[in-house]
């Protein structure tokens, strides 16, 4: 199993958070992973990816995301899922702003997609057991921040990303995947100061959210 931090490697911000998500769980030899970013123009990727932009357009409309940041969120994640699929070996996903605080075990056994973070904005439920169980804290991710991901599973979200892509966490659903599972207790979870992604709106909801404090970069 590989792991990869997605990090925006021209922001010093980014790879200061990185550095400290790789420091927190040295054992699993977490690399860097360039980010996708605006610059690289998200929206003509995608269509060179065959992927349908519209939900991106239709669900947000700006009230919690930058769109185009959000876009090159989601195609950061795409492209470690088509490593995972092209390379047939599991993938261990973070976003620069995780930290691991608990017992992460170097193998779990899960059907496909299983997230190991816990959730970083909004209401939840916490799982009724130990150990690996359906995802049950939202109906979707709360936060695609931490996760593993099996070849085969990557294989059928590429093709389901063709027509349903959206922000990271909320297309990462029971509606689409029933097989997705979480590991609780969670041994992962956010600490962030900035977002790269939401607008103000969308980090209110954010559990690390401090008004005076926290930068939209």
């Amino acid at each position: 199993m590989k792991s990869f931090v997605i990090t925006i490697m021209d922001m010093p911000e980014s790879v200061k958070a990185a550095k400290r998500c790789i420091a927190s769980m040295p054992e699993f030899n977490v690399q860097m992973f360039k980010a996708v970013t605006p610059k690289d123009n998200p929206e003509k990727m995608m269509k060179q990816k065959g992927i349908d932009n519209s939900w991106f357009l239709g669900l947000d409309q700006g009230k919690f995301s930058r769109m185009h940041r959000c876009q090159a969120a989601f195609l950061s994640h795409h492209t470690l899922w088509e490593w995972c699929a092209n390379n047939n070996e599991e993938v261990q996903i973070f976003e620069h702003d995780a930290v691991r605080v608990g017992n992460l075990p170097m193998h779990i056994e899960h059907r496909g997609t299983i997230t190991i973070g816990q959730p970083s904005y909004g209401e939840y439920h916490v799982p009724r057991h130990i150990g690996v169980q359906r995802l049950m804290h939202k109906q979707y991710f709360g936060g695609a921040h931490a996760y593993r991901m099996k070849p085969k599973a990557a294989r059928s979200i590429i093709a389901h990303a063709r027509e349903y892509a959206c922000a990271t966490d909320v297309f990462l659903r029971n509606e689409f995947f029933p097989w997705l599972e979480e590991y609780y207790p969670w041994p992962v979870i956010v600490k962030d100061t900035f977002s790269t992604i939401q607008n103000e709106g969308g980090c209110s909801a954010k559990h690390g959210y401090d008004k005076e404090t926290y930068k939209l970069l």
